[in-house]
């Protein structure tokens, strides 16, 4: 069996939902498929010299014994503009397209849904193609415009994403989402239960693990002093984390002189919040860059407590991967969040302290709760761990993948 698979962004990428790319692909060719990729040439956390490399001597590359083929486009960088960034979707998807319209001998089409039209693009190549189309929900568009504050409910936009959004449910043959809450929404807007599978996103419990204090890296690294209470957060710096509710609650936090707060990760409001920090001198934050994917475990055990948090409204229908790799690094979680799914993991199998998102005021005071409880930290922690070995292990969800690309090419 070959698969079509066309992505946005791939490896030597930094983005923290690359990992997932590289498990699937990593399953489907030790099931035995031939996996046909097609990406740009890669932007995100990638130097012009690198770029240079992929552009002149890495355009096609085979691998995984003959069951990997990358074949990358020249595409101009991702920058900050979010109309230069809507037209590199936009041309990223044509040359999709017309690069799928090449490809020979493929049995199935398997896109994620960045960018929102990767969808729409994947329905019109199923059609001259005729092959089942296998599509991963891993963000509701145009419900996320909303959510934050980006677009009305009846605005022209949303109407149009709308309309998007519909047709390629409709033409999929398979939608797999990553919660029960996302299947519940599109189940509202008319699509077959037959036609939707669950599949959490995962961890790789292997890679994953406990880095006592003394042993990771990036205390040596980054001149941070060992005794301290972290509180990390790490992925993206962006307009909907609610990144200036952190900050307040940050500087209302420099009292306790243990205590201190490590933010890993890149992001359009990177910039703005640096400039943030200096301005209300804000003394107990330190901003790192996204680490490379080996130091990851070195990264999520970094902490005492792994935050995670988003604006108000951001989050009813979300549940971040990186709850997954706090808890896989046996530290408790903090979320400030929407309540959904999410809300009844942490709670009922004893995972960290779930926070309303916005609540200002109950984050602190389970910063405080963690603070002055060490031994819960750590209770909260192995259970975290244990969590992950039960329920959301690589294999098992990667597994789950296989096997529905295989339903969809046999039925």
């Amino acid at each position: 069996m070959k698969i079509l698979l066309l992505t946005a962004y791939y490896t030597p990428e930094t983005a923290a939902s690359i990992y997932l790319s590289e498990n699937r692909i990593e399953a489907f060719t030790r099931a035995g498929f031939i996996v046909e990729l097609y990406t740009p040439i890669p932007t995100r956390g990638v130097s012009t010299e690198k770029r240079n490399i992929y552009e002149k001597e890495k355009r096609h590359e085979c691998l995984c014994d003959g069951h990997l083929f990358i074949h990358r486009f020249s595409m101009y960088r991702e920058g900050k503009s979010p109309l230069l960034r809507a037209l590199r979707y936009l041309l990223c998807s044509v040359a999709h397209f017309l690069n799928g319209l090449k490809a020979k001998n493929t049995d199935v089409i398997f896109v994620t849904s960045t960018p929102p039209i990767q969808g729409t693009m994947a329905s019109l190549l199923k059609k001259v193609k005729r092959i089942p189309l296998v599509y991963n929900l891993q963000d509701i568009f145009p419900d996320s415009l909303v959510a934050t504050n980006l677009v009305a409910e009846n605005s022209l936009i949303f109407k149009l994403g709308r309309k998007i959004e519909d047709f390629t449910y409709r033409n999929a043959d398979k939608i797999i989402v990553i919660s029960e809450d996302f299947k519940r929404n599109i189940l509202k807007k008319g699509v077959p239960n037959e036609k939707i599978e669950v599949i959490y996103n995962w961890v790789d419990e292997s890679v994953v693990v406990n880095i006592e204090r003394k042993d990771n890296k990036l205390i040596n690294k980054y001149d941070l002093d060992i005794q301290k209470f972290y509180i990390t957060y790490c992925g993206n710096i962006g307009l909907t984390q609610n990144i200036d509710m952190l900050l307040d609650a940050a500087k209302e936090f420099e009292t306790i002189q243990d205590i201190h707060f490590v933010l890993i990760g890149e992001g359009v409001y990177k910039n703005k919040l640096d400039e943030l920090i200096c301005k209300n001198g804000i003394i107990n934050i330190t901003l790192l860059p996204f680490q490379p994917y080996e130091d990851i475990s070195h990264v999520f055990s970094l902490g005492d407590v792994g935050l995670v948090i988003s604006k108000p409204g951001v989050g009813k229908n979300s549940l971040p991967s990186k709850t997954w790799n706090i808890l896989s690094a046996e530290r408790p979680v903090l979320a400030n969040f929407d309540e959904n799914e999410l809300k009844e993991i942490i709670e009922k199998n004893h995972l960290g302290i779930f926070t309303k998102a916005g609540d200002k005021k109950n984050f602190k005071e389970a910063l405080l709760y963690f603070y002055n409880n060490p031994d819960k930290c750590l209770e909260m922690g192995r259970n975290g761990r244990n969590f992950v070995l039960k329920n959301l292990t690589r294999q098992t969800a990667t597994q789950k993948y296989v096997e529905i690309l295989k339903q969809s090419v046999n039925k």
